[in-house]
């Protein structure tokens, strides 16, 4: 019951809170407005992430007792990821472009933050010898500020139609809600559930036509939390199997965005260049319709979500 009163108290924070961020954001015109690429018809208010991220915040100090040294680094480092994406997001306001660089030396600090409070992809079970390995600190934290960065960035990049962001990450966080729980990770299980409250909350809102936006600030934020949350829950003393559930979880922003990243580097294109790769375009392209791109997209989200849980159950 606890994570129910936990998921529905981050619902409401969030609820209440974003009519409120509605107003704020057209009084000081912090607005998302139409341009050449973006096919919106009207300018859409960008403060989206913040009243989940306040949840968020709200629901670690009220139901993650005692606050130990790991939740105070998640605190710490996504409040990083979040004023940066703020930042970036006020850019956007203005019309401008906010430079890559310096997102991507905030968020590398922020996951080198995480690291060394004591959350990390530290090894692997041998499956043939049935034996747990232990990386090299090298490996282990290059592996884990890759991971961190690369899903932080995949559930930004899906963040395209309204509403599809926040449907793929309440996804992911409930199964690995589902995966903390059988592993009896309370503070992975605790985040997620507040995560995924924050969210639903949220996606009032948010499904089409959107009446706000989630922002670079609450996509980044998002993306940090549900890459800490495998790390800490999934990848602990991970095997073969475990390493797949998390991968699966977030398998359609994760492979989507491989195809992009590899796409564009074939036509010489930086990587963090903006174009119509993502699939929520492609298939914009063909004639579907925003609530139809999300659904599909959200069905196979799920199977691949199923999938993992049933790699949980045989490996259980």
């Amino acid at each position: 019951m606890n994570y129910f009163y936990a998921a529905l108290t981050v619902f409401f924070i969030v609820y209440v809170l974003t009519p409120i961020l509605i107003k704020l954001a057209n009084k000081i015109d912090f607005l998302d407005k139409p341009t050449k690429r973006k096919k919106q018809e009207k300018a859409v208010p960008l403060l989206g992430g913040v009243g989940f991220y306040i949840a968020f915040f709200c629901g670690c100090f009220i139901f993650i007792r005692p606050l130990e040294k790991e939740v105070i680094h998640i605190l710490i480092a996504s409040l990083l990821i979040f004023g940066i994406g703020i930042i970036d997001d006020w850019y956007k306001t203005k019309g401008k472009e906010f430079g890559v660089l310096p997102r991507l030396i905030i968020q590398i600090v922020a996951a080198i933050i995480i690291y060394y409070g004591g959350i990390a992809f530290k090894g692997y079970t041998d499956p043939f010898r049935n034996e747990y390995i232990m990386l090299p600190k090298e490996i282990s934290f290059i592996l884990t500020i890759t991971w961190i960065l690369g899903v932080t960035t995949v559930i930004n990049w899906s963040d395209g139609v309204d509403g599809l962001a926040g449907t793929l990450s309440s996804i992911a966080g409930t199964t690995l809600f589902i995966v903390a729980l059988a592993k009896n990770q309370t503070d992975s299980a605790m985040m997620s559930i507040l995560l995924v409250g924050s969210l639903i909350g949220f996606l009032k809102y948010n499904k089409y036509p959107a009446k706000i936006y989630m922002g670079d600030s609450g996509a980044n934020f998002t993306g940090f939390i549900l890459a800490i949350i495998a790390l800490d829950g999934a990848f602990k003393q991970a095997t073969v199997i475990s390493i797949g559930i998390p991968i699966l979880v977030l398998g359609v922003p994760i492979f989507d965005n491989i195809y992009v990243v590899i796409k564009r580097a074939l036509k010489g294109k930086p990587i963090y260049a903006a174009d119509a790769s993502q699939i929520h375009h492609r298939l914009l392209a063909t004639g579907l319709k925003p609530k139809q791109v999300v659904v599909f997209i959200s069905l196979i989200s799920i199977c691949l979500s199923l999938s993992s849980i049933i790699l949980l159950l045989l490996k259980l």
